[in-house]
């Protein structure tokens, strides 16, 4: 069962969009695929829990957890294999893990956890809250961004994470973000 939580071997760069809800992770998430020409990993947990709220009116729950980290890692395995040389990652199963913390006070599913921590990645953009909160069906703490990028910012000094905090519009994001991927490249 729990190799279904495994990152595939592979041997392109990965870079993961790390941070709190409503801090452009999408939306830079799809420039950096444009701009390298490749494919990027949506969060699986987005149209998981859409179709949870629509269904049922319900949001996250612990037992939606191993699901969403399942679904995480299938989809980013697969697109691994379409990647050029490099693959955007929107979210990790550390990001899970973080907001599992912070949800439901301090547990963290132990296979989660420990997929979390094993999965490696060349690059974290940890997005900062400097950019306006944009509310929907599953955004809930506009009032716990600053709060959660530290929790963010913490766990990827904790593990000892490769982070870059992208501050600034979408233009100073992106170009930041560019230079970083870029040097991996040239490496």
């Amino acid at each position: 069962m729990e190799k279904e939580f495994e990152q595939e071997p592979s041997n392109i760069i990965k870079i993961v969009l790390f941070g709190p809800e409503s801090t452009g992770k999408t939306t830079l998430s799809e420039q950096l695929a444009r701009h390298y020409n490749t494919v990027w990993v949506p969060e699986y947990a987005r149209a998981y829990l859409q179709e949870k709220w629509n269904n049922e009116r319900k949001t996250c729950e612990p037992e939606d957890l191993l699901p969403i980290a399942k679904g995480q890692m299938q989809l980013e395995n697969e697109l691994a294999k379409k990647a050029t040389n490099v693959l955007i990652c929107d979210t990790d199963l550390l990001e899970t893990k973080v907001y599992s913390e912070a949800y439901y006070l301090g547990h963290c599913n132990p296979i989660l956890e420990q997929h979390a921590l094993k999965n490696t990645y060349d690059l974290y953009f940890l997005t900062s809250v400097d950019i306006p909160w944009v509310g929907d069906d599953l955004r809930d703490k506009p009032n716990e961004r600053e709060r959660m990028f530290e929790y963010f910012k913490l766990t990827l000094e904790k593990y000892e994470r490769n982070f870059v905090i992208l501050k600034g519009d979408k233009k100073e994001r992106m170009a930041k973000a560019v230079k970083h991927i870029d040097k991996l490249l040239s490496k």
